[in-house]
C-alpha cells in the first residue's frame, strides 16, 4: 500500500517571504543595500546598491539606484538615476533630470526635464516628455513630445505628437497619427544664422502633418505639408501643401543669409 502524501522532496516548503514595510521614510543623506516597503519617502540624497521594490515612491531630492526598480507608482521632484531595469506598473512622473540604463516599462509616464535613456522605453498607455529626451527607441500608445528630442530608432503609438524647437533628430516614426512641428525660422534665426532643424528619415502612418520638419520616406494615405516642411520622397496623397513647403530631392546645406528655407 501507498505511503501517504508528503511535501515537497528536501524536507518542508521554503517559508513565504516576509510581507514589505508599510511605510520607509528617510531624509537627509542615506545609503542602503535595497528597498522595500508599501511607501517610501525620500528628502534628501539616497544612493541604493540593490534592487528597489515598492509600492509606492516619492522622492524629493537625488536617488541613485545601482539595482532594479520596480513600483506601483513614482513621483520624482529633483533627480533620478537607475542603473538596473526599471518597471512601473502605474504612473511615473519626474519634474527634473532622469537617467536609466536599462529598459523602462511604464503604466504611464510623464517627464518634464532632461530624460537620457540608453534603451528602449515602453508605455502601456501615454507617454509624455517635456524638456530633452534622448532614446534609442520608445513606444507607447499615445506619445507627446514638446523640448528636443534624439531617437535614432524608432518612435511607435497609436498618435504622435510633438512639438519641437530645438535640433531633433528620429529614425523611423510609426503611427496611426503622426503631427510633427518644427521650429520656423524668424527674422532673428536667420540673422544671427540660427538653424533648428528637425530630421525623420522615415514615416509610416494613416495620417501626417508636417511643419518646418525635413523628412527622407513619408508613406500615408493623407498629408499635409505645412509651413516649411520638406519630404523627399512620398508614397501617398498630399492633400494639401502650403507655398513653402517642398518636395523631391534636395541639397541639406544651410540656406545663404537672408533666404528663406
Amino acid at each position: 500500500m501507498s505511503g501517504a502524501a508528503t511535501g515537497p522532496a528536501g524536507g518542508a516548503p521554503a517559508p513565504a517571504a516576509p510581507a514589505r514595510p508599510k511605510e520607509l521614510v528617510d531624509r537627509g543623506i542615506v545609503r542602503r543595500e535595497s528597498v522595500r516597503a508599501d511607501r517610501w519617502r525620500l528628502r534628501g540624497t539616497a544612493k541604493v546598491l540593490g534592487p528597489i521594490d515598492v509600492g509606492r515612491a516619492e522622492i524629493d531630492g537625488t536617488l541613485v539606484a545601482g539595482g532594479s526598480l520596480s513600483a506601483e507608482t513614482v513621483r520624482v521632484r529633483g533627480s533620478l538615476d537607475v542603473e538596473g531595469p526599471l518597471a512601473v506598473t502605474g504612473a511615473l512622473t519626474s519634474d527634473g533630470a532622469f537617467s536609466a540604463r536599462s529598459t523602462v516599462r511604464l503604466g504611464e509616464g510623464s517627464f518634464h526635464g532632461a530624460s537620457r535613456l540608453t534603451a528602449a522605453v515602453e508605455a502601456a498607455r501615454s507617454l509624455e516628455f517635456r524638456g530633452t529626451l534622448v532614446a534609442p527607441d520608445v513606444q507607447a500608445a499615445d506619445l507627446r513630445l514638446e523640448g528636443t528630442a534624439t531617437v535614432p530608432g524608432r518612435c511607435r503609438a497609436m498618435r504622435v505628437t510633438a512639438r519641437l524647437d530645438g535640433t531633433s533628430q528620429f529614425g523611423a516614426v510609426e503611427a496611426r497619427e503622426v503631427r510633427l512641428r518644427g521650429h520656423r525660422t524668424n527674422v532673428v534665426d536667420r540673422a544671427l544664422l540660427r538653424w533648428a532643424e528637425v530630421t525623420v528619415e522615415r514615416i509610416e502612418a494613416e495620417s501626417v502633418e508636417l511643419e518646418a520638419v525635413d523628412v527622407e520616406f513619408v508613406r500615408a494615405p493623407t498629408i499635409v505639408l505645412g509651413p516649411e516642411s520638406h519630404v523627399t520622397r512620398v508614397e501617398g496623397t498630399v492633400v494639401r501643401a502650403h507655398p513653402t513647403s517642398r518636395q523631391g530631392p534636395e541639397s541639406r546645406s544651410p540656406p545663404p543669409d537672408g533666404l528663406r528655407r
